[in-house]
C-alpha cells in the first residue's frame, strides 16, 4: 500500500513517469478535457456525479505525491457570460489547502484563453477530470523537484 494520500493507479503511473516542469491539469466539470489537452496527456475521469470529486480533493491527492513548483488558475475574463465580480470562492479553498500543508505557493492566474494554450503543450502529461461544479476551478500544476 502506498504511503501518500494518492492511491489511484493510473494517476500514480503517470506522475511516476513525469519529470520536472511536466504539467498536470486538474479540470473542473465544465472543462472540455477531451479537446483541450496536450498531445502527450493522459485523461483520467474522476467525475462520478456533480461535486464528486472536487478540484480541491484532487489537488490534495496530487500534492501528497509530487512536489509542485507553480500553480496556475484559469482567470475569469470580464466579458465572459460566466464571469464573477471577484476571485472564485474555490481559490480560497486552494489557499487553505496550501497553507495546511505548509506550502509557500501563490496561485498565479492565467487568462482563460491563454490557459487553454498553456495546457495544449507537449509538457502536459495528465488531466484529472473532476466533477467540480464551481466556476473557474481549473488548476494547472507544474511539477518541481525532490529536495530530500
Amino acid at each position: 500500500m502506498l504511503r501518500s494520500t494518492l492511491i489511484h493507479p493510473e494517476i500514480s503511473r503517470v506522475l511516476a513517469a513525469a519529470g520536472h516542469h511536466a504539467k498536470i491539469l486538474i479540470a473542473d466539470g465544465h472543462y472540455p478535457a477531451s479537446s483541450k489537452k496536450g498531445p502527450n496527456a493522459t485523461v483520467v475521469s474522476m467525475n462520478l456525479m456533480p461535486g464528486l470529486i472536487t478540484c480541491d480533493q484532487a489537488l490534495q491527492a496530487v500534492l501528497s505525491a509530487v512536489p509542485i513548483d507553480e500553480i496556475n488558475t484559469m482567470n475569469y475574463p470580464k466579458d465572459d457570460p460566466y464571469t464573477l465580480d471577484s476571485d472564485p470562492p474555490v481559490w480560497n479553498e486552494y489557499r487553505q489547502t496550501l497553507a495546511k500543508l505548509g506550502m509557500n505557493l501563490e496561485l498565479k492566474p492565467i487568462d482563460k484563453w491563454d490557459f487553454y494554450d498553456a495546457v495544449a503543450t507537449a509538457d502536459h502529461v495528465l488531466t484529472i477530470q473532476t466533477a467540480d461544479t464551481q466556476r473557474f476551478a481549473n488548476l494547472l500544476l507544474s511539477i518541481g523537484v525532490r529536495m530530500d
